[in-house]
């Protein structure tokens, strides 16, 4: 399903300007920590498995749903991996999107992976040191889910705090 019936009506009401739209990212892994991708028909890339999250809808239901929907699988998140920023996506039509991503390890319950909705030209498996070219943040939150921390990573980079005040860059933060 490429947009909700929700953001279709913001849509209609800012056109194609950027939305800041929560989202989640479901991170399934095999028996062998090898975690399944989808290569995208919007750009033929591979990325991992989510989508926005809709109105009333719990976050980890959105994880399940999102799975169910691009992959056909049933899934159970295990933990949250992380909360991330992800960096504007802007569509084919135009759109600009600012997703705040919440990242779930998962496993899969039920079912066979398979292209399960027109957002998909085909799913496999890979392991980490197999992956295929992805963003930097797809990576990095692979990588960071299979450290199995026991925090959850909330942010990269914190912002530097105002001057004469301190502040640090470069670290990853667990809360």
């Amino acid at each position: 399903m490429p947009i909700s019936a929700y953001l279709r009506s913001l849509r209609e009401r800012v056109g194609p300007a950027p939305l800041m739209v929560p989202a989640v990212c479901a991170l399934i892994f095999d028996e062998h920590d090898r975690v399944l991708l989808h290569r995208a028909t919007e750009d033929g890339r591979w990325h991992t498995i989510g989508g926005s999250i809709d109105p009333g809808e719990e976050i980890a239901d959105a994880a399940v749903r999102e799975a169910r929907e691009e992959t056909g699988l049933v899934i159970e998140p295990l933990r949250l991996v992380g909360v991330y920023t992800d960096p504007p996506v802007t569509y084919a039509n135009g759109d600009v999107v600012l997703y705040i991503s919440l990242a779930f390890e998962c496993r899969i319950v039920a079912g066979t992976p398979h292209v399960a909705d027109d957002e998909s030209l085909e799913l496999r498996f890979f392991g980490v040191d197999e992956l295929p070219e992805l963003h930097e943040l797809d990576r990095h939150r692979i990588l960071y889910a299979l450290k199995r921390q026991e925090r959850a990573e909330f942010f990269l980079t914190p912002s530097p705090l105002p001057r004469g005040e301190g502040g640090v860059r470069g670290e990853i933060f667990g809360c």
